[in-house]
C-alpha cells in the first residue's frame, strides 16, 4: 500500500490528551530541539492543519454551534482529517520530514467514542477509510488532573481567542472529559508498542522522555 511507503520516508508523531494536558508546550520544545540538529520538521494540528481544514475547526469548536449532532461533529472531524492528511501530511513525511501532530485519530476514537458514545467499531472503520493505512509510528498521550487542565485550556481560549468560558469542547461538563480520559487510558494500554503514556512532571525532563522515545524510534527504521 503506497501509505506504507510513504511513512517509511518520514516519521509521523501525535501529542494526544485531554484539554490543557500540556501538548503544545511539548511540541515546541521537540520541534526546536530536532531543528537544532537539522531535521526538517513540521508542526501540524488536528482539526486544522490546511485552510479548509481550519474552516473546518472554526465550525467544530464555535461555542455557538451547540446544537451539532454528535455524527456532524464526527463526520467533520474525519473530512478535517482527509483534507489534513492528502494537502500536508503525506506530501511531507515523503519528502522526509519528522511531523509533529497536535491531535490525530486517537482524539476520535477518546472524544466521539468514549466521550460521546458513538460506536467505536463504526469510528475504528471511518478511521480506516480517511487514514488508508496511514497510521503513526509513536503516539505520546498526556494525563493531567482533569480539573486543572480543563481549567488552563480554558483560560487559554479566553485570552487568545476571546471564547468567554473555553471553546465548544472545552465547556463540556468534568463527566464527559472524564470518560474521554479513561478512552485515552484504554488506547494507551490497547497499543502499547505505538502509544507512550506520558504522566504529569517537570517540563524538561518529559521533553527528554519524548525526545528518547523519537530518537529511539528514529534508530530502528535505520
Amino acid at each position: 500500500m503506497e501509505s506504507k511507503k510513504i511513512i517509511n520516508n518520514g516519521l509521523f508523531v501525535t501529542f494526544e490528551g485531554t484539554e490543557g494536558s500540556g501538548k503544545s508546550t511539548q511540541i515546541e520544545l521537540t520541534k526546536e530541539y530536532f531543528e537544532s540538529l537539522n531535521y526538517s520538521v513540521l508542526v501540524t494540528r488536528e482539526p486544522g492543519g490546511t485552510p479548509l481544514s481550519e474552516k473546518i475547526r472554526n465550525l467544530l469548536l464555535d461555542p455557538e454551534n451547540n446544537e451539532m449532532m454528535s455524527k456532524t461533529e464526527l463526520f467533520l472531524y474525519a473530512a478535517s482529517r482527509a483534507q489534513h492528511m492528502g494537502q500536508l501530511i503525506i506530501p511531507y513525511l515523503k519528502k522526509g520530514f519528522l511531523v509533529l501532530c497536535d491531535r490525530f485519530h486517537d482524539s476520535t476514537i477518546a472524544y466521539q467514542g468514549y466521550g460521546r458514545g458513538i460506536d467505536l467499531d463504526f469510528i475504528k472503520k471511518l478511521n480506516d477509510l480517511t487514514l488508508e493505512g496511514l497510521i503513526p509510528q509513536l503516539t505520546f498521550i498526556f494525563e493531567v488532573e482533569l480539573d486543572i487542565g480543563i481549567q488552563r485550556a480554558r483560560r487559554k481560549s479566553e485570552e487568545s481567542f476571546s471564547m468567554k468560558g473555553g471553546d465548544r469542547l472545552e465547556r463540556e461538563n468534568l463527566e464527559f472529559h472524564s470518560r474521554v480520559l479513561e478512552g485515552y487510558r484504554k488506547i494507551s494500554i490497547e497499543e502499547r508498542e505505538r502509544v507512550k503514556l506520558i504522566k504529569p512532571g517537570n517540563i524538561k525532563d518529559i521533553n527528554a522522555e519524548i525526545i528518547g522515545h523519537i530518537h529511539d524510534k528514529m534508530e530502528s527504521r535505520i
